[in-house]
């Protein structure tokens, strides 16, 4: 809402407005933190949020979908991570050296330690630092997935060590390996069917690969063509409001998440920034 007082009244017209309109949903993204909200097009969403601001008193800004994007590694590498505080009484101190590599897997923790030189009660504690490490990747803060940490070395202190100690010089160890990892971003890829009628085929499937898309096939079905591909999630954003430009007002689709593929190179730094200045 424009006016932070207005949350409670927003959340109140939003339960309202469902009961009334069945075809209209509200989803929160807890990754973006954004309410999402969905109708059959432009005209009914201009037409809901009309309705919050005219019956309910509540004036809201919109803005684009944000994508949930996520980050990983292309590259194996190892790094050292030494965290060592010394202020007066006892002290902290964590040494780990962690080899990180590409998985198919979201994360793997493993370790190769040998005689002792990390004591196994730390174990947890360099997989904890290194769990919270990353919820932020380093590219434009997108969740990291993918990766192996194996921890096959480090040094510890009876007296300063502790979990702390342990769980920071993971996070160090990450950043000061990261950049010889080949960070990338990837993005959400989704399977989408659009039927239309024969005539706007040909323009649609063109469309589609425009959009980075791939054409799996197409079949008949009740007098319409489907036409079956994978798109990323960013390319069809606004892709009920366009089908239905280009079909006249006939041409429906349905989409659904199928997984995640790594972002095209070129187009890389472009979602950094629009990111970072968020």
């Amino acid at each position: 809402p424009k006016n932070r007082q207005d949350e409670d009244k927003l959340s109140s017209s939003l339960n309202k407005l469902k009961l009334e309109d069945e075809t209209f949903e509200t989803i929160r993204n807890p990754e973006t933190a954004q309410l999402l909200i969905g109708g059959q097009g432009t005209t009914h969403i201009g037409f809901i949020l009309d309705r919050m601001k005219n019956t309910y008193k509540v004036e809201v800004d919109t803005h684009d979908q944000k994508i949930v994007y996520r980050e990983t590694i292309r590259a194996k590498g190892e790094a050292q991570g030494r965290h060592k505080k010394q202020s007066g009484g006892a002290g902290q101190f964590g040494d780990v050296f962690i080899r990180f590599e590409p998985t198919t897997e979201e994360f793997v923790f493993a370790e190769e330690i040998f005689g002792g030189a990390v004591p196994k009660n730390y174990f947890p504690a360099v997989e904890k630092g290194l769990r919270e490490t990353f919820e932020k990747g380093p590219l434009a803060g997108f969740p990291v997935v993918g990766v192996k940490c194996t921890l096959y070395d480090g040094s510890y202190h009876p007296v300063d060590s502790n979990e702390i100690s342990f769980r920071l010089a993971a996070n160090l160890a990450w950043r000061n390996a990261v950049t010889n990892l080949k960070p990338t971003i990837l993005e959400p890829i989704y399977r989408v069917d659009v039927t239309v009628k024969d005539d706007y085929v040909g323009d649609i499937m063109g469309d589609i690969t425009k959009r980075r898309g791939r054409v799996l096939g197409l079949e008949q079905k009740e007098g319409f063509q489907v036409i079956m591909a994978e798109v990323p999630e960013a390319e069809i954003t606004k892709y009920a409001i366009d089908l239905k430009a280009m079909t006249q007002g006939s041409g429906r689709f349905a989409r659904t998440f199928l997984r995640y593929e790594a972002v095209p190179e070129n187009l890389i730094d472009a979602i950094v920034k629009e990111y970072k200045e968020q």
